[in-house]
């Protein structure tokens, strides 16, 4: 009998951490869900001045209209979008109406578009501020004798190009050969459902395999 206690305690015992996990992933869904609609409320919201010292934190995802110009110079960063393949995103350098230099990444060209000539002059852009956190230690290193990036890493950028470590995603259009890519929440990660679902089953199984385990005790016992 107290074998069988033990099993039942320990089985029971799991099976309320396992429990618990799944719970506390779906918390983490309902803080995460909430999250990303703020942000998406926020990337849609009606764009404003750029601010006089963006915030990383504070700021991302701002929307914002800027007037100026682009100037000579960019930046390629390849990239893949699905259903069409791979290309570059062009991160080019402007200049406010206010003196002010930044980044903006225009969007996204074919492969064979690379050093197309693209417009530079006077023009207004629609965007959304963001700093994205794209390197680790595996990305390559910059290959320059090809102008190839392989991650959109704001200070570098910036450094590259002579502007502030201010980056904004175009939204609107800024030359006919350049497909924006605006902001969105997708590429924040949100599965915890699936681990919710992974420690509920999780404790599914460990219940049966108790009691598969108090059966076979028990039949065992009796014999």
């Amino acid at each position: 009998m107290r074998g069988l206690a033990f099993l039942l305690i320990f089985g029971v015992m799991g099976a309320a951490i396992l429990v618990s996990l799944g719970v506390w992933q779906v918390q983490r869904l309902a803080w995460k869900d909430a999250m990303v609609a703020e942000i998406d409320a926020r990337i849609a919201a009606e764009p404003g001045p750029l601010p006089q010292s963006p915030a990383l934190v504070t700021d991302r995802f701002a929307p914002v209209r800027v007037e100026g110009s682009f100037l000579p110079g960019e930046i390629h960063v390849l990239v893949s979008v699905k259903r069409v393949g791979p290309g570059y995103r062009v991160i080019s350098p402007f200049q406010t109406v206010q003196g002010r230099r930044i980044l903006i990444d225009r969007g996204f060209v074919p492969t064979e578009a690379k050093n197309d000539q693209r417009y530079l002059g006077a023009t207004e852009v629609i965007g959304n501020l963001h700093w994205p956190d794209e390197t680790d230690s595996f990305t390559p290193e910059t290959d320059l004798a090809t102008n190839t990036w392989f991650a959109r890493d704001v200070a570098s950028m910036a450094m590259a190009l002579d502007t502030e470590p201010v980056l904004l995603i175009a939204a609107s259009q800024t030359d006919p050969g350049v497909t924006p890519l605006p902001v969105d929440s997708s590429t924040i990660p949100n599965d915890h459902l699936e681990y919710a679902i992974t420690w509920f089953s999780l404790a599914a199984i460990w219940l049966a395999m108790t009691g598969a385990f108090l059966r076979r005790s028990r039949a065992a016992a009796g014999a």
